[in-house]
């Protein structure tokens, strides 16, 4: 049931505001209310994905096929890149399977989830996907995969980028057409699946929502929500021009939403704080509405 027109227009001003072109989805976790902007879009998922692998993994060891204690050995030379975790650490390393899964939702370690998508492969991950009824996400690249091909288009020299925007059409990571995607509604729809404990089994399923509320970036989505007793789960996503985050607002009187942000940028700068901000804002606005169209008295009005 699809939101007020109202929120919606709001919403696109936030985006317009901030410079970015924006894709929103969100929902009652428990209800069938729903905001939605563009949500049905194709839309690059970047670590975003990483939702998708760690559901697999899940899934997987509910089936006995993986066992998430099983140890690994992760050495230093050949790491896949990144910016935080085993991908900027120098020695090698030994450590579970679970953890690595906790790295790679917590800092969204590059090094991590590579280990665990070599572990489970693409196609496990599309058919989790698939099985959960998201027939137009897809995971095409690896965290590796997408390292690679931004260096191989120019896509690593941001000041290349700024003198030459139209190179970014020729960037393969930055097109849903080429690379791992998904639509803000299918992405909030695995949320949703993960909080029900539909997506795996109640126990694992409490894991990566515990996972998810240890996410140490507080600059996207959980900035719409400053407030000690709203907890925010979710998993960011960034590439060039791009800043997305998906995630779960959960309220005291038992309120639950599940919220996608994707957003594309006109600008290549590697930071921009009103585009994170503008996820903030948004994901707030829709949120206000659907606890608005709540019944009158079931649950307490959002803090203004």
């Amino acid at each position: 049931m699809s939101g007020n027109g109202g929120a919606r227009a709001r919403i696109r001003e936030v985006f317009a505001s901030a410079g970015v072109t924006g894709w929103l989805h969100a929902t009652e976790v428990d209800g069938v209310h729903d905001v939605a902007v563009d949500a049905d879009t194709p839309v690059c998922t970047a670590s975003v994905h990483k939702l998708c692998l760690a559901v697999t993994v899940q899934r997987l060891a509910d089936e006995g096929r993986l066992d998430p204690r099983e140890q690994v050995e992760v050495p230093a030379a050949g790491r896949t890149p990144g910016t935080t975790g085993l991908s900027v650490m120098q020695d090698p390393v030994r450590m579970s399977l679970r953890d690595l899964l906790l790295l790679a939702l917590t800092v969204s370690d590059n090094a991590a989830a590579q280990v665990l998508f070599e572990r489970v492969g693409l196609e496990e991950v599309n058919r989790t996907t698939r099985s959960l009824g998201m027939r137009r996400t897809v995971a095409v690249h690896t965290p590796r995969d997408l390292v690679e091909l931004i260096e191989e288009d120019g896509a690593g020299d941001l000041t290349y980028l700024s003198a030459d925007p139209g190179a970014l059409a020729g960037v393969r990571v930055l097109d849903p057409a080429r690379t791992s995607r998904s639509t803000p509604r299918e992405m909030t729809s695995l949320l949703a699946a993960l909080w029900r404990d539909e997506a795996c089994s109640a126990g694992r399923a409490q894991e990566l929502r515990e996972a998810l509320a240890l996410q140490v970036w507080p600059h996207r989505l959980a900035s719409g929500f400053p407030f000690d007793d709203v907890r925010v789960a979710g998993k960011t996503g960034t590439l060039p021009t791009l800043r997305h985050e998906a995630g779960v607002v959960e309220y005291p009187d038992g309120g639950r939403y599940a919220v996608a942000v994707f957003t594309r940028a006109a600008r290549t700068a590697a930071n921009q704080p009103a585009a994170d901000a503008a996820i903030g804002t948004a994901a707030r606005m829709a949120v206000e509405s659907l606890r608005r169209r709540a019944a009158p008295g079931s649950r307490r009005a959002a803090t203004p």
